[in-house]
């Protein structure tokens, strides 16, 4: 992934509460149900950080999270960073209410380049876990809640 690639964005509405869908990817006891069961902590405060790793065949990718922004039922943005390779990107899950349903759009931009030759850090493999994470582990999560 590099800066210069267009963002990455993933919709996906949902049958349920935004109260719902909200505390599902910021509430730690939920985000392991379906996002990463091994995230040590989590909260939805700018500041916050947290570390786990996830590792890949091979390759460990030790996650470093940064909550860069923060408006309650609404919208939460983090940093994403990896301790053994250079590269940074942000996640933004923003919330919005049409008619009984909750839309969830999910931007992933690039502010720093990701290494090349890494097939995690290519833009496919980005726009294929996202869509895993939400269209599918999400949404399995929500319907099943």
């Amino acid at each position: 992934m590099k800066i210069n690639d267009a963002p990455i964005i993933v919709e996906q509405t949902f049958n349920s509460s935004v109260e719902s869908v909200w505390n599902s990817i910021t509430e730690i006891s939920e985000m392991r149900k379906w996002y990463f069961e091994n995230i040590p902590a989590f909260k939805p405060e700018i500041g916050f950080e947290t570390q786990f790793n996830v590792q890949s065949t091979e390759r460990n990718f030790l996650h470093i999270w940064k909550v860069t922004e923060v408006q309650p039922l609404k919208m939460i943005k983090y940093s994403w960073e990896f301790e053994e390779y250079p590269g940074k990107s942000t996640t933004a899950f923003e919330l919005s209410k049409k008619d009984n349903l909750t839309k969830l759009r999910l931007t992933v931009e690039t502010l720093e380049n990701f290494p090349e030759g890494i097939p995690e850090f290519t833009r496919e493999s980005c726009i294929d876990g996202w869509k895993y994470f939400i269209n599918s582990r999400l949404k399995d999560y929500l319907t099943n809640k």
